[in-house]
């Protein structure tokens, strides 16, 4: 271990103990930040990362240990006390107003007034100001609710600025936003680290973490593991550090090598595609002429037509927004077409309800967890039987040995933690959420799996073991599409990888032939 020194810390916190009732998250937790510097906090899935910030943000008091800001003691203040000192915490979950538009979220609890009234003028001109002194340009009058989720997280980072933050938490910041997006955060950091100010930054991306850190911080099972001046590491050191063994990191040769011969033909069919996907000549799903419209009401999905191969994974890179969740909606049965046909073997989808899709063998990993994955108040194990309550019931009602016995199985295959299976998933990290809704859609028999986003939030060890599962599901004679904002991810996992571009799939090709700069130029459109 490393242990870089700083002539000035902004935070210091030694000895941090967190208790949870008999849930321990942070155990002697220790955490030196230099003023003046980007310090990257990781560490699996459940080690306390966001509990710890949480601690130094007030939202938490601690149960042991001392915790310093700027050489005072500040151990145990409140959330006030911790904005009012330049402490601003921008969360992994938005806590955000949707009926609100932009600049009513920035300066909500701190509005510009005119006497008793809201200056609605001022809040959007300071709004705009901010905006364009920050770089994270949003419309200052739109409704939060029609924002992308991209745009959503800079309002969050811009409500902690425009409170006045020095020390700025980013707990996961760059899950929801594309390449193009997470480059201009780098320079927003860049820009506040310049200015004196001091960046905490909880990220599962190592990548990101040599990219833009000075300092890492590795915590393990709530304790401080290791600590790193980031220029004399590895992403591999990192890994080790942070699951204690060897990790095969995105872009390594994957462990399992061995295709089904469904899979081989149909990434072989994949080659011959054009623009449409086609050819695969199989009884996986089959797309023909779909269009779909957003929320807005804007055609999202463009007369698209496609096929996945039992055995194939078509991987979907593309800038969030350009319809790709429609797409994905359509074919799960959260949206309905304007037009055209959506078939899974022999079965036609169209009018199923999400219930008869899943019976007809489709398993759906929603971008969204909270939204559309979740339900945060039940139980871990009530949240592995979502839509398939049905089969865990009688006419004497739901069968809560079985439902008990199921989740023990779910919980210790894909690693949910704490593995107690009675806490409510709200109680659960983002990463281990996550798993939750992996465990009850991979762990159940599919024919098609819709995969958006399966690593988001997620720590490398377990990408390493989501990978492995969907590889392993694809050399089964699974079709997987996988929609991923992580080209790393695409590029390591799909035989065929389509980029999609304002509704239409602008290119499609075999994964060996594909590069992060071939597809970026597509992505941006440059090469449409």
């Amino acid at each position: 271990m490393t242990n870089p020194s700083s002539t000035s810390s902004a935070v210091r916190m030694d000895g941090i103990v967190k208790r949870f009732g008999g849930v321990v998250a942070n155990r002697d937790a220790t955490l030196d930040v230099a003023t003046g510097e980007i310090h990257a906090l990781v560490g699996e899935n459940g080690a306390g990362k966001s509990t710890l910030m949480r601690v130094l943000a007030g939202l938490y008091a601690p149960d042991g240990g001392t915790m310093q800001v700027n050489g005072r003691d500040v151990t145990g203040w409140s959330t006030p006390q911790a904005i009012s000192a330049g402490v601003g915490m921008v969360h992994q979950h938005f806590m955000l107003v949707p009926t609100l538009t932009v600049a009513e979220n920035v300066v909500l609890g701190m509005e510009p007034t005119t006497g008793v009234r809201l200056d609605m003028t001022k809040a959007v001109a300071d709004v705009k100001a901010l905006c364009a002194r920050s770089g994270l340009h949003v419309d200052p009058t739109a409704t939060v609710a029609d924002l992308s989720v991209g745009e959503a997280q800079r309002v969050e980072i811009l409500k902690a600025l425009y409170r006045g933050a020095r020390i700025l938490i980013l707990d996961e910041p760059t899950a929801v936003l594309s390449p193009p997006e997470v480059r201009d955060l780098w320079d927003v950091l860049r820009t506040l680290k310049a200015g004196g100010g001091t960046v905490v930054l909880i990220t599962h991306k190592l990548d990101e973490v040599i990219a833009v850190s000075d300092t890492i911080t590795v915590l393990r099972a709530g304790q401080t593991v290791s600590r790193f001046a980031t220029a004399g590491t590895t992403p591999r050191e990192i890994a080790r550090a942070m699951v204690g063994r060897e990790v095969a990191l995105a872009g390594d040769a994957p462990a399992t090598t061995a295709r089904s011969s469904a899979g081989a033909s149909g990434s072989t069919a994949g080659q011959a595609a054009g623009l449409s996907a086609g050819g695969v000549g199989q009884a996986g799903l089959q797309i023909s002429g779909l269009t779909v419209r957003s929320d807005r009401g804007m055609v999202a999905v463009n007369n698209l037509s496609f096929e996945v191969a039992p055995g194939e994974i078509l991987g979907i890179a593309g800038v969030e927004g350009n319809g790709q969740t429609e797409l994905l909606e359509a074919i799960a049965g959260l949206r309905t077409p304007v037009s055209g046909s959506m078939r899974l073997g022999a079965r036609d989808l169209a009018g199923l309800p999400v219930r008869e899709r899943a019976d007809a063998g489709l398993s759906h990993i929603p971008e969204d967890r909270h939204r559309r994955g979740l339900i945060l108040e039940y139980s871990i194990a009530d949240n592995l039987i979502l839509g398939r309550q049905h089969h865990f019931s009688s006419a004497r009602g739901l069968d809560t040995a079985r439902i008990a016995a199921h989740a023990a199985r779910q919980v210790q295959q894909f690693d949910i933690r704490p593995a107690i299976t009675s806490l409510p998933a709200r109680a659960l990290s983002g990463g281990n959420q996550q798993k939750i809704v992996i465990a009850r859609e991979m762990g159940r028999d599919f024919t098609l799996l819709l995969a958006a986003q399966p690593t988001r939030g997620v720590d490398v060890g377990a990408i390493e073991f989501i990978h492995e599962q969907i590889r392993m599901a694809r050399n089964a004679g699974k079709g997987i599409l996988l929609v991923s904002a992580d080209l790393s991810e695409v590029l390591a996992l799909s035989d065929r990888i389509a980029v999609m571009y304002g509704g239409r799939f602008v290119t499609v090709t075999p994964a060996a032939e594909a590069t992060a700069e071939s597809l970026g130029r597509y992505m941006t459109g440059a090469a449409s």
